[in-house]
């Protein structure tokens, strides 16, 4: 990726929208996430420069289907009011009558903002419960305890939300299978509408791969990840969810929370990413750096073409990722001169005879064996090809180069 401003995105029909709030009160040192923590001056220059560049993307897409807003962080409500802002401008400028999805911490939601939230505009909530065990939330360096964070779940279920997702980790130090069954039990009791589970990314850039006091924790094996995995799937599907996607559970007729799975996105804020089709790119990590840049320059560190070939590679691996992949989105997408057995033909019958997919409905879903590999897989992938990137952006406001 390179330091390249690309073209403006046109001609999109159907884009999805996202919006970084880098800023936090307590920095957890297992997220790999860009964020800083929280300064209330610092705020008012990022909350300025959003709304520039918001003004900046405006006019490109008029007339496009905006099929979400997602925000995410950092902890998007740190300044509840500013956020309020940011979305009013971002309702003036797009025409949004979308899902609009937001992540929230349990130590920064009562029931007002929970109130404020809903009426304004927000369908779906994903609370990142991360553990119900006062023991593993402090190995991991959270700033609340098991009943917070349940209690938050309760309180976004009770305000009546579209969908509430309930964000659990596993392979966390210290973590045993008593401790991982005890976490689903809870939030299916409490009535997540969505459960969704993320192993522990130990970034090397990250705080979690720095510190030696959380290295010398033992953390799960692979066999016991693994067991972790069917007890989720085992569960859930016991309680009446299904596997939506490779992570995630959901209840029947619920909305599914994802935040990644859009195939064209415009990012708003630091690190920021989107995806036009034709360019890949990111913002600059660093908040002083983005927002000094605008509204003369847009705040891009680097970018990358996306030829054909890429698109629909990136197009199949979140069709992966989500268990199902059909041919007519595929043509609806890249035109019916194309067939997804001709272009990934050697994929498909490895993963067959792999006994990681099966056709069916007219398409292809990933088997049960096949999701727990395409988990493993996308662990390599993080931590090779992103910590790549992100250690790179987060290192210097605007790197020269990377090499993916």
């Amino acid at each position: 990726m390179l330091p390249a401003e690309p073209p403006f995105p046109i001609n999109l029909k159907r884009v999805g929208l996202y919006l970084h709030v880098p800023f936090c009160k307590n920095l957890c040192p297992f997220c790999p996430y860009n964020r800083i923590e929280y300064d209330e001056e610092l705020f008012k220059q990022y909350e300025r420069a959003v709304h520039e560049e918001i003004e900046v993307y405006s006019p490109y897409l008029k007339g496009c289907e905006f099929v979400s807003l997602y925000i995410g962080g950092g902890t998007p409500t740190v300044n509840l009011q500013g956020l309020l802002r940011i979305m009013d401008h971002l309702k003036q400028n797009f025409s949004l009558t979308c899902d609009i999805c937001i992540e929230l911490h349990p130590a920064n939601m009562d029931s007002e903002c929970l109130v404020s939230l809903k009426d304004a505009g927000v369908t779906m909530l994903s609370i990142g419960v991360e553990s119900t065990s006062d023991r593993i939330l402090k190995n991991i360096g959270r700033n609340h305890d098991g009943k917070t964070a349940l209690d938050s779940l309760r309180r976004a279920i009770a305000t009546g939300f579209d969908s509430v997702n309930a964000d659990l980790m596993f392979a966390l130090p210290g973590q045993t299978l008593e401790d991982w069954e005890g976490d689903i039990r809870a939030v299916i009791e409490e009535g997540a509408d969505q459960i969704s589970t993320y192993p522990l990314f130990s970034f090397p850039y990250s705080d979690l791969g720095q510190s030696q006091k959380i290295r010398e924790i033992k953390r799960p094996d692979s066999y016991m990840v693994r067991s972790m995995l069917n007890i989720t799937d085992s569960r859930s599907i016991a309680s009446g969810y299904h596997r939506c996607a490779v992570w995630s559970w959901l209840k029947p007729a619920k909305k599914k929370f994802s935040s990644i799975t859009r195939h064209h996105y415009i990012g708003f804020g630091p690190s920021a990413a989107s995806m036009t089709g034709s360019h890949f790119y990111v913002n600059t990590f660093d908040v002083r750096s983005y927002a000094s840049t605008l509204p003369n320059k847009r705040p891009i560190t680097l970018s990358m073409p996306i030829d054909k070939r890429l698109e629909m590679a990136y197009w199949l691996y979140w069709r992966v990722y989500e268990l199902k992949i059909y041919q007519k989105d595929f043509c609806d997408l890249f035109g019916n001169d194309v067939s997804l057995e001709s272009v990934f033909s050697n994929v498909i019958k490895t993963f067959e005879l792999a006994g990681m997919m099966e056709r069916k409905n007219g398409g292809y879903r990933v088997t049960q064996k096949g999701a727990y590999w395409i988990h493993r897989l996308q662990n390599e992938y993080s931590l090779n090809y992103i910590n790549r990137l992100w250690g790179s952006c987060r290192h210097k406001p605007w790197p020269h180069e990377v090499t993916l």
